[in-house]
């Protein structure tokens, strides 16, 4: 495929205003964007509430396992990010199988990977819990429930693939139908399976691997139903995965700041690691609410450069940024309201909810923050930016995060000290991607960017 970049264009004021998109436009991709992305920490938290009434000890085992099993997720985004992007662009361009053809090669990648993931974590489950928690008991809850659910690994990267090209060409109805297909059944079976049945913290991890075999399934039947080749094509995925390697360096930086997290608050006190849970969990959930309108942007900044108009690519990225300040402004508002009530759904051990109001109003603090800083990721992952937000996020995460983490550990600061940690950690963010954005060096046409 040869390249049609051109030089960006100088950033206008008029562009920003003239070349918006209806609402109604955006809305449409970013409602269904939602309910894929809220789907799976909404039935992670169903899985909180569940398990955290077995008490603190199996909550702080779903804690650590849960953040081990997102750091292999959250680590390959880049199957259904980096498709997205690529996907919308060939997509805008009128290319729509070799946009389809995206999603082909970005499943074989999800396949393979997926098995090797599967198979080291057997190994490594045990050995890298103990090194995080510092609490054996902690650690065997952990890597009980880890090994159970590593088995839906491969079709959690599937299901990422599948995400990523419909995105694209901007079928968002199917992804949700998929994803709630799988997941509402995996939340009705996951409370039969710890009690009735008695499999306690191991049958959360059945429920969930029960909910990816259904989302997976669907996304390969989607796939067979397109008629494209579906034979591997190693250029593709050679392509697919340069746009990876930036978004997997990404991902690290995020993980390594979440995972540090994790193991500083359990080295605190199990309340704390309990605490710890229930507002992240909450944090990763309202991110992912935000991050539906940059879904949007995503599908529509990465069309409007394929047809080759940075203008109107320009005005959608200052239009979805707005968005994104109103909603998380709403959201912050909305959880100051129920800061006395909504802890108490998740967990009854008094330590855990004294702990709680340790981290719950950096959580609030943050969402406006949050919703400036998520919605231009999308915009500038729909460009295929992928380079400058791995360098951003990476010099927030050793600047920001990072130190404060550590340093909570030495002093004993506790939550508080890990929360003003992420607070940092989304300021830096923030400079960063506001200032890429008002350059519009990010704003390159073409079918493909290089």
């Amino acid at each position: 495929m040869t390249s049609e970049a051109e030089t960006p264009e100088p950033v206008t004021p008029e562009s920003s205003v003239t070349d918006r998109v209806p609402p109604k436009r955006v809305l449409g991709l970013a409602v269904p964007a939602l309910g894929v992305l809220a789907a799976e920490p909404l039935y992670v938290l169903v899985d909180t509430a569940v398990v955290g009434h077995l008490g603190a000890l199996p909550l702080a085992g779903l804690a650590l396992g849960g953040v081990l099993l997102t750091l292999v997720s959250t680590q390959l985004t880049f199957l259904s990010y980096g498709t997205t992007a690529r996907t919308a662009r060939l997509h805008g361009a009128g290319r729509r199988a070799e946009a389809v053809s995206e999603g082909v090669q970005a499943t074989w990648i999800a396949i393979a990977v997926g098995i090797v993931v599967l198979l080291a974590g057997q190994l490594l489950a045990g050995p890298v819990a103990r090194g995080l928690s510092g609490d054996a008991q902690i650690a065997e809850q952990a890597a009980s429930w880890l090994r159970i659910a590593l088995f839906g690994a491969p079709l959690i990267l599937i299901t990422m693939a599948g995400n990523g090209w419909m995105r694209g060409v901007q079928d968002a109805v199917r992804p949700l139908r998929y994803v709630l297909a799988g997941n509402g059944i995996s939340a009705v079976l996951c409370p039969i399976l710890v009690y009735p049945v008695g499999w306690g913290l191991e049958g959360s991890a059945v429920a969930n691997v029960v909910a990816q075999v259904i989302s997976a399934g669907l996304f390969l039947h989607a796939l067979r139903q397109e008629r494209v080749p579906l034979r591997p094509d190693f250029s593709v995925m050679r392509a697919q995965l340069g746009m990876g390697r930036d978004l997997v360096l990404r991902s690290l930086a995020f993980q390594a700041c979440f995972v540090s997290a994790a193991a500083v608050a359990a080295r605190t006190s199990t309340a704390a690691v309990g605490a710890h849970q229930v507002v992240l969990q909450l944090w990763t959930f309202l991110a992912l609410v935000l991050d539906s309108v940059a879904i949007a942007a995503q599908s529509l900044v990465g069309a409007a450069l394929g047809a080759g108009s940075s203008r109107q690519a320009r005005g959608i990225a200052g239009q979805i940024t707005r968005y994104g300040l109103v909603f998380g402004c709403a959201l912050g508002a909305l959880f100051a309201a129920v800061s006395q009530v909504l802890p108490r759904v998740f967990t009854t051990d008094a330590g855990v909810l004294a702990e709680i109001p340790n981290a719950w109003w950096f959580f609030v603090a943050l969402q406006p923050i949050a919703g400036i800083v998520f919605a231009l990721d999308g915009v500038l992952l729909g460009a295929g930016d992928a380079a400058f937000l791995r360098t951003a996020t990476l010099a927030s995460a050793v600047l920001g995060f990072l130190p404060l983490i550590w340093a909570s550990l030495g002093f004993g600061w506790g939550l508080a000290g890990i929360w003003t940690g992420l607070s940092v950690f989304m300021l830096l963010r923030l400079v960063a991607v506001v200032a890429r954005w008002r350059s519009g060096n990010w704003a390159v046409v073409g079918a493909v960017r290089t």
